[in-house]
């Protein structure tokens, strides 16, 4: 069977059950300045069914708390926007997986205000980076995530946000580049039942996961489901790839701009498996967002395509 049979071959064999949204809930990371709940009229005006946000600055450890009345204007722009689905990621200062023990208490209670800060906002799903060993080795580095995540959940007791682990490029020291960490995360949380995953388009192939082909697209998610479980996974980050396979390096292109090219997203668009999950973009844009305009698209145009 040649590869165009092998993706027509898929494409009926993942027909979606009565009821099943027709296609994804596709998004883009939005700013926040002004407000969380600007990103919500920006997304609007980008024409997102989703979003992804910072709850703070993404560069700060501090932020100023959320009042009523911050939550209050987040909700009615949701309201008005029609934007219900949010995501939110944390900071990229925090590292869960750290041996020097003052750094990993500061993540971990910055962690757990990101997840009140969520739980505020009613936010689902908050997307993490694992964290990096910073040389003392993966073992060591994932053991220290697992505590951090305990530490977490103890803290956020009957939360309905869940932590989302992303899958990430594995760029210097940094885990979650192989789906066998997560399994091994998975296996280490006391709660794991709690814990949702994120797949990066970018990030899978730069860690070596080849989704440019069908045979690699398919196989790759039947690790991913074979080692954590396609149960297990709550949003999909959508971003080409400027470097390539294997590469470990974390740049990300516009979609059919990049190594990954378009082909892998129009399969992903076309994968009733998928279907009614967040998929956002977090490639760059302009301040107009014709970048998020024309990608979101290009990326529907998939969708009907495959009708």
């Amino acid at each position: 069977m040649d590869e165009q049979a092998r993706e027509q071959s898929r494409r009926v064999s993942h027909k979606a059950p009565s009821g099943t949204p027709q296609g994804p809930l596709l998004g883009a990371h939005m700013s926040i300045a002004g407000g969380v709940h600007q990103a919500l009229y920006r997304a609007q005006q980008a024409g997102c069914d989703a979003v992804q946000v910072f709850t703070k600055p993404s560069r700060q450890w501090q932020a100023k708390p959320l009042t009523p009345e911050d939550v209050a204007i987040f909700h009615e722009a949701q309201r008005t926007t029609g934007i219900t689905t949010v995501v939110a990621h944390d900071s990229y200062l925090l590292n869960l997986a750290a041996s020097d023990l003052t750094l990993w208490e500061k993540s971990v209670h910055a962690f757990i205000d990101e997840m009140e800060r969520c739980d505020a906002l009613h936010i689902a799903t908050l997307v993490a980076h694992p964290g990096a060993h910073v040389g003392a080795g993966e073992e060591i580095g994932l053991a220290n995530i697992a505590r951090a995540i305990d530490a977490v959940h103890n803290a956020c007791a009957g939360f309905r946000t869940r932590i989302t682990l992303e899958i990430t490029a594995g760029q210097g020291t940094n885990l979650g580049y192989r789906f066998a960490h997560m399994r091994a995360l998975l296996d280490r949380v006391r709660d794991s039942d709690r814990l949702r995953f994120c797949f990066d388009t970018q990030h899978a192939f730069a860690a070596g996961y080849d989704l440019s082909t069908a045979a690699g697209y398919e196989r790759t998610f039947a690790e991913f489901d074979a080692l954590i479980g396609l149960s297990r996974l709550a949003v999909f980050h959508l971003n080409d790839a400027k470097k390539g396979l294997g590469s470990r390096v974390d740049r990300h292109a516009h979609i059919g701009q990049g190594l990954l090219g378009a082909e892998p997203f129009r399969r992903l668009m076309q994968d009733t498996r998928f279907w009614g999950f967040p998929m956002c973009l977090e490639t760059p844009k302009s301040a107009d967002l014709h970048e998020d305009m024309e990608a979101l698209t290009l990326l529907r145009g998939f969708i009907t395509q495959g009708q």
